[in-house]
């Protein structure tokens, strides 16, 4: 029994490593594959409904795809809003935050020791032609990445990849306890990414709204900035209010405004992010300050940006696994932090 315990360890030592790399060197693969079953999930009970009204599935299908196209048509009509807005403003407000920048740079280099050309501008320093190259592999990326997405969420939703059945047949191998497992999943998930996305929305409309009071350039770039960053559990309402506060230093002067624009921005943040969220959320998703911290640099390092908005969905999805067994229970306890 000893050997075998032992050869039990050394397999695992080996497999999770192997595991890991393979989730890093496939993520072209398992990044849009993961983030379709996280959307199918939130579409699955959808096409329950329209199952029970005796309408074919492929229709269905066709429905739910046409949904998800005009939340995406949403997105890009705003993020054109937000492109023309900032096309369209004055370009004094670039000169001077060029002057400010540049001011803060001369304070750098006088304190750390490091040189910047002179003769260039800070922003055309940062905006160089070797960077094309990389926009534009980026953009190949993005839009293979969501290409692959639109493929996985039809296989999901057409039920070609049934998660149940991959449950039962890899994880639970019995049929009621994959099936409970699964409404589990689908359940805790949609309620996760619903109460996200209307968290989010809120704080996205409340920060651009502060900009729009305090008269800060860009109200709804940095709104949709706000909402978008914040899918990124705790990370994204700190990027959001460093940056902001940044900005409002380039664009106002030191002052009260100033401090009460920070003061209002990172009021957004704490109501929606640190004190409603929490309250929807439910005691469900109690997850451990350190597990949230571990599994964003884990997944981030892994996957990157993708891998830090889906860190949560993730450990979540875990955490509903090791639930189901009674040797893994005392791991999910210590992801929720719970000491019994």
């Amino acid at each position: 029994m000893d050997k075998l315990r032992t050869t039990n360890i050394l397999l695992l030592v080996i497999i999770i490593p192997l595991v890991f790399y393979l989730l890093k060197i496939l993520s072209f693969i398992f990044i849009p594959l993961v983030f379709s079953m996280f959307i199918a999930l939130l579409f699955l009970p959808i096409m329950r409904w329209l199952g029970k009204k005796n309408i074919p599935k492929l229709v269905s299908i066709f429905i739910v795809v046409l949904l998800i196209a005009g939340g995406v048509k949403i997105g890009v009509e705003l993020i054109q809003i937000s492109s023309r807005e900032i096309l369209n403003s004055d370009t004094e407000f670039f000169t001077k935050a060029e002057e400010k920048i540049q001011n803060l740079f001369l304070i750098a280099q006088e304190t750390f020791g490091f040189k910047m050309d002179e003769k260039e501008g800070v922003f055309n320093q940062f905006i160089a032609k070797d960077n094309i190259g990389n926009t534009i592999n980026f953009i190949q990326r993005t839009l293979t990445m969501t290409l692959m997405t639109i493929f996985f969420v039809v296989l999901w939703l057409a039920e070609s990849i049934n998660i149940q059945k991959v449950l039962h047949s890899t994880i639970l191998k019995q049929r009621h306890t994959s099936l409970k497992t699964f409404l589990k999943i689908e359940k805790d998930l949609i309620k996760f990414i619903k109460v996200k996305f209307f968290v989010s929305l809120a704080t996205g409309i409340g920060t651009g709204l502060a900009c729009l009071f305090f008269d800060v350039s860009f109200p709804i770039f940095w709104g949709l900035f706000a909402f978008i960053i914040n899918f990124v559990q705790m990370v994204g309402s700190v990027i959001t209010v460093v940056m902001l506060s940044l900005f409002a230093f380039i664009e106002l002067d030191p002052s009260s405004t100033l401090a009460f624009f920070i003061v209002s921005i990172t009021g957004v943040q704490v109501l929606f992010g640190s004190i409603l969220e929490p309250i929807f959320m439910g005691k469900s998703f109690s997850l451990n300050v350190i597990t949230v911290l571990v599994m964003l640099m884990f997944w981030g390092f892994l996957w990157g940006v993708p891998g830090l908005i889906m860190a949560i969905p993730i450990t979540v999805f875990i955490k509903i696994i090791l639930d189901q067994f009674p040797d893994t229970k005392v791991l999910s306890d210590i992801l929720s932090g719970d000491s019994k």
